[in-house]
């Protein structure tokens, strides 16, 4: 087989040839290697790599496993990057910031042991901006990371060196984190598959704050089928995530046919107040005939997200200020400017005001929650504006509405972040420039199995994932 049709394969395709021993582990990290380093230099995706003996020989004793007759997890010879936020043991981890440029952690965090345990091979570390803030992927330590659609424009983030790679067929999975879109933001910039998962669907560790409910983990790969193989495999419960969800991963194993004949899903262009260009607008319509294709009661409208923007605005600097507040004291000259304005906004934070927020939360949980009991999903925007250009930090103005902070451009994904609701960005269609376009699915509370059925529906109907980007045809 060629080079293109091994990274070019479903993850879910790879895996079941490796198991027939149609396809050698070898030759699939032979393959993923020789892609890394025509198209990495590109796009600057994958930033930190052990050397390629090393991979190979990992390979090889996947395949004496194999031979062997050796139970093999379902991940078993996958090469596999981890988002640069997450400790990788006696592996580089940046968190993207100068100060940890050298830093090598003494162990792996809870979704790298279970990407390990199920067979994956851990080859390297994908990009993301400084501590994941901002959905743009650029940093101080590897520069910027680029949209192999249009090299030119950012992908995204801060999962963005990961959606690269997978679009780019450098990696069959890859792992992600999302507080404010971080997982969709960069699928829907890259034409795959970025899913936040329901907080403590996949157990988080290690953590300061293990009851937080804003920032999840989660898969990022090129079919909702291969996000469901990977979250098979690091779903279920721990002890060290007091919030972990109790349902074993297996349950993201069956199958994702549904017959989806008379369920009521709402369809909302803009969340009720959203500016959102029309090139998005339009791209979205243009496949809302789909859902009616698939037999769906399409309605238009959605919750009322009232506070909202200040509910998840005032969670993300307490969440800044108790992971970094020190970093402001001892290494401020290093850290960028939005990060710093992030934990001085959580340093501001009074008591009452924590207190008021969590009740607008509790209270737009039960807005959202009855809203939910007629309609099954919400379709929306994964982001208002397509790609814009990577030197540009951040979009100053949407549609003619100026955006007052780095993060006030992603609403439309981290309005769904504060309602702790499962959603996913699956390609959806590109713009007349052809930029990617990805469609939020959201779904009721824990129900994230429902949520892939849907989003496969939907990619079994449009095959919009098929399109590969320019920078490696």
């Amino acid at each position: 087989m060629s080079e293109s049709e091994i990274c070019f394969m479903t993850a879910t395709e790879m895996v079941r040839r490796i198991r027939a021993k149609e396809l050698s582990c070898r030759e699939v990290m032979e393959a993923h290697l020789t892609r890394i380093e025509r198209v990495d230099p590109i796009v600057n995706a994958i930033v930190t790599r052990i050397p390629s003996e090393q991979a190979l020989a990992l390979a090889d004793a996947a395949d004496d496993d194999i031979m062997q007759g050796k139970d093999i997890g379902p991940l078993h010879g996958l090469p596999v990057a981890h988002k640069d936020l997450v400790p990788t043991k006696d592996m580089r981890t940046t968190f993207g910031s100068p100060i940890f440029k050298d830093f090598v952690p003494e162990d792996d965090g809870l979704i790298v042991e279970r990407l390990k345990k199920a067979g994956a091979i851990t080859i390297g570390k994908t990009n993301t901006p400084e501590f994941g803030a901002g959905s743009q992927t650029f940093n101080e330590v590897f520069g910027e990371t680029l949209n192999p659609y249009d090299t030119t424009k950012t992908c995204g983030g801060s999962s963005g060196g990961a959606a690269v790679a997978l679009a780019c067929g450098m990696l069959p999975i890859a792992d992600g984190s999302d507080m404010g879109g971080s997982l969709r933001n960069p699928g829907n910039f890259c034409n795959i598959v970025g899913f936040r998962t329901s907080p403590g669907r996949v157990p988080i560790w290690p953590s300061l704050v293990a009851w937080f409910p804003i920032s999840v983990q989660g898969p990022i790969a090129r079919t909702v089928k291969d996000a469901a193989l990977m979250l098979s495999a690091i779903a279920g419960p721990d002890p060290c995530s007091p919030i972990s969800i109790s349902e074993p991963g297996s349950l993201f194993a069956g199958s994702l046919d549904r017959d989806f004949k008379g369920v009521r899903i709402a369809w909302s262009n803009d969340l009720g107040e959203l500016p959102v260009d029309p090139r998005v607008t339009q791209a979205l319509e243009n496949q809302r005939h789909v859902f009616d294709d698939l037999g769906c009661i399409v309605e238009e409208g959605q919750p009322n997200f009232s506070n909202a923007d200040d509910i998840f605005k005032t969670w993300r600097a307490w969440h800044f200020e108790l992971n970094f507040a020190e970093l402001v004291k001892t290494k401020r000259e290093l850290l960028k400017d939005t990060v710093i304005w992030n934990i001085e906004q959580g340093q501001k934070l009074t008591g009452p005001q924590l207190g008021r927020v969590e009740v607008q939360r509790t209270e737009l949980y039960q807005r959202v929650r009855t809203f939910m009991e007629t309609h099954e999903f919400m379709i929306c925007p994964v982001n208002q504006v397509p790609p814009f250009d990577v030197n540009q930090r951040w979009v100053r103005k949407i549609d003619g509405v100026k955006m007052d902070t780095y993060i006030d451009w992603m609403k439309s994904c981290y309005y769904i972040t504060v309602t702790g609701l499962p959603a996913i960005s699956v390609p959806c269609g590109f713009t007349p420039e052809g930029l990617p376009v990805g469609m939020q699915i959201v779904g009721r509370h824990n129900d994230d199995f429902g949520v892939l059925q849907l989003a496969h529906a939907f990619e079994k109907a449009t095959k919009v994932w098929q399109k590969h980007p320019p920078v490696v045809q």
